[in-house]
């Protein structure tokens, strides 16, 4: 399961203030933290700061970097950010994302190829956010056609079925699922992503939704995730359920983790 640390991120009401005060030690604090837990990526967002984040969000990736051998998740809508960042950025980065909308794609496409970026590539087109699994299966299909033609291959690309909150959608819970599932049968060879708490948005005791909703997802076939590796409960969640999957080898990183004191339960 590939962890991209979701923490530095200035929609959190504890780093914007750090961002905003280029408070370094402290960013960095919390990139050693997740680099430690088992982050595959390092998700850096600064997307709150509008006016400044062409300015903020490379000096961001670069504080990071200092501190850690893992790569950079950089995440912003605006595409001068994304192409500023990315001018700083070392080894493979991932890229925060594309959509099969026109004016998103053809902004971002000439950096994915030119940096030969990994990329989120979330379900969604000109004709706004699907409603139906048929749909969001055809428009990823569209958006990984489009993204092989320019060069990406399958294993760089990971798609986001868009997970909506259940408390305000109906049965979206179920929907991501089945999404993943097609999207795993049907395109073989991409890999699925999705930001987890997205779901549990306005519900109490969201950690308990995010913690059963991760499961369900694996199940589904979901292979990548954007969390919190900090959270060891949903961490030896997720590694005891990779253990029943079969996707750990005679469960060895169950073991090391046990071994390592981190199956803690709450």
């Amino acid at each position: 399961m590939l962890i991209v640390a979701e923490n530095i991120n200035t929609s959190r009401k504890q780093v914007a203030p750090l961002v905003e005060n280029k408070d370094k030690d402290a960013i960095q604090d919390i990139a050693r933290k997740v680099t430690e837990a088992g982050a595959g990526f390092v998700d850096v967002n600064c997307g709150t700061f509008v006016s400044q984040e062409v300015e903020l969000l490379p000096w961001l990736v670069s504080v990071v970097q200092e501190v850690t051998d893992k790569p950079v998740c950089v995440d912003s809508p605006n595409p001068k950010a994304m192409e500023a960042a990315l001018a700083v950025c070392r080894g493979q980065v991932m890229l925060n994302s594309i959509t099969a909308e026109t004016a998103r794609y053809e902004s971002l496409i000439p950096m994915v190829k030119k940096y030969r970026t990994k990329v989120i590539a979330l379900c969604m087109d000109d004709a706004g956010m699907p409603e139906t699994v048929e749909e969001r299966l055809n428009v990823a299909k569209k958006l990984v056609g489009r993204l092989e033609s320019d060069g990406v291959s399958r294993d760089d690309i990971y798609v986001d079925p868009l997970v909506r909150p259940i408390g305000a959608v109906q049965g979206a819970g179920k929907m991501v699922l089945d999404t993943i599932w097609a999207v795993m049968h049907e395109l073989k060879g991409v890999h699925t992503i999705c930001g987890l708490s997205n779901v549990s948005f306005g519900l109490p005791v969201r950690k308990l939704l995010n913690q059963t909703f991760e499961i369900m997802c694996m199940t589904a076939g979901l292979d990548s995730v954007i969390m919190n590796p900090l959270d060891k409960q949903q961490m030896a969640q997720m590694l005891a359920c990779e253990a029943l999957l079969g996707s750990d080898e005679y469960c060895m990183n169950y073991v090391s983790a046990h071994r390592e004191g981190k199956l803690e339960l709450v």
